[in-house]
């Protein structure tokens, strides 16, 4: 026993200077308002950047929802006097990459390019167009609106995405979190050109920007690189507000569907990315759900009574309180049963917390795989840009490991209790018997 824990703590000590020595990031704040987050690495010649905005589908509201996601996927299809066409040949004659994100509180874009002189200025060019100059073609648009009215036609026949839209709107009513990200058919059918033009230019501003970037480029050149992607960009008095997140209404939702399996989904609000609890609530759901095979409640419903073949459960943390879920398939004959012991083992986990083995070997799990999540740039860029959004601390990454060591047993139990109310959840069943 006492090697082990020899061993788990040299493991800790090695990551935790791994992640120390790689990670000296930079801050600063432009005049504008904009916060940067870069780390100089010069190992590759790469150059990573995000530009994000709090411009998620938080930010839309029950008419005009889905324009959020369309702005943020309209942003590079067309800009700065540039055809998508143009745009994505350009891109490829540098070998470069852009990728969108897009969630319930933010909206960027990231570019991957050669540092090279002239990869990286035409690179930089392009995504500069795309976020300072996007065009919003009305022919694009139409034929945009088009493709993701069918894609909602198409996904509202399966039973997850049943599952999760039900479930959404009994978790959070009528709040923005409620909002279906990529809309609805008929809001989406009538949303305007002008319809996105005011929320890009509401939203999309300067003092709401964050921008991370990492690779082969000097501080000097980061700070031309903020510049050039934000001197063209307008700013605002004021800043982006989601509002609190309120206790749901208790109670299940059982659907028909004529699919083999049912669907079964639980939720509960859980946690704001600055929670306090955040770590007992990370290390906790390891061991009651998220940690696989390991996990309680794949051991109970899967394992040993065999009425799914798997089940998880997880937090998803946001500017306000994220959804706690727990998801699982089952046959339909079998689907009461498995919502009753999922509730159990839930109930049981939240009146008893976890034992002292269970926690020792979620934090050797979490730790032991935590240089994986920070191995390459593109990983750090995303942490970069979470960090900078939420205003988390500079350290995060370096306190990370300390704050997964430092949770007990009763740190778990305390805020488990504290934040998930079994009885109050919310529950939805498709593919319930008839």
């Amino acid at each position: 026993m006492q090697i082990k824990q020899l061993i788990y703590v040299v493991l800790f000590s090695i990551c935790s200077q791994w992640a120390w020595a790689s990670l000296p990031i930079q801050f600063w704040q432009t005049s504008t308002g904009t916060r940067v987050y870069f780390v100089e690495n010069h190992d590759l010649p790469i150059l990573d950047i995000s530009v994000e905005f709090a411009a998620g589908s938080g930010m839309d509201t029950p008419d005009k929802s889905g324009r959020a996601n369309l702005v943020r996927h309209m942003l590079s299809l067309g800009a700065g006097g540039l055809t998508e066409d143009q745009i994505t040949t350009a891109l490829v004659d540098v070998g470069a990459q852009i990728h969108g994100h897009f969630d319930r509180d933010r909206a960027g874009i990231s570019l991957r390019t050669l540092s090279s002189e002239r990869e990286r200025k035409q690179a930089l060019d392009i995504l500069a167009r795309i976020i300072q100059h996007p065009e919003f073609s009305p022919t694009v648009l139409a034929r945009e609106k088009a493709r993701i009215v069918a894609g909602i036609k198409e996904s509202s026949t399966k039973p997850d995405y049943i599952a999760d839209q039900e479930l959404t709107k009994m978790l959070y009513g009528d709040h923005p979190y409620g909002l279906n990200e990529i809309g609805e058919i008929d809001t989406v059918g009538s949303l305007q050109r002008q319809d996105l033009l005011d929320f890009y230019k509401s939203n999309y501003v300067t003092n709401q920007a964050i921008i991370a970037i990492i690779g082969d480029v000097s501080r000097a050149e980061a700070e031309a690189i903020v510049k050039s992607m934000t001197k063209e960009l307008s700013s605002s008095s004021s800043q982006a507000t989601i509002p609190a997140v309120h206790a749901p209404a208790a109670g299940i939702k059982r659907i028909p569907h004529p699919a083999t399996q049912s669907h079964i989904q639980l939720a509960y609000p859980g946690l704001r990315r600055i929670d306090p609890d955040y770590f007992p609530l990370l290390v906790g759901n390891h061991i009651l759900g998220g940690g696989g095979f390991v996990s309680r409640l794949m051991e109970e419903v899967r394992q040993q009574r065999g009425l799914a073949y798997s089940v998880s459960s997880y937090f998803s943390p946001f500017k306000e309180q994220g959804p706690f879920l727990i998801g699982l398939q089952t046959k339909k004959e079998q689907s009461e049963d498995a919502f009753a012991l999922t509730m159990k083992v839930l109930k049981d986990f939240v009146k008893d917390g976890p034992t002292a083995e269970e926690l020792i070997a979620a934090k050797k799990n979490i730790i032991g795989g935590f240089p994986l999540r920070i191995d390459s740039n593109s990983k750090i860029l995303s942490y970069l840009s979470m960090i900078g959004f939420y205003n988390l601390p500079l350290t995060y990454l370096d306190d990370y490991l300390i704050a997964v060591e430092a949770v007990t047993v009763e740190q778990v139990r305390v805020a488990f209790q504290r934040r998930i109310q079994p009885d109050s959840m919310v529950a939805v069943i498709v593919g319930a018997l008839e």
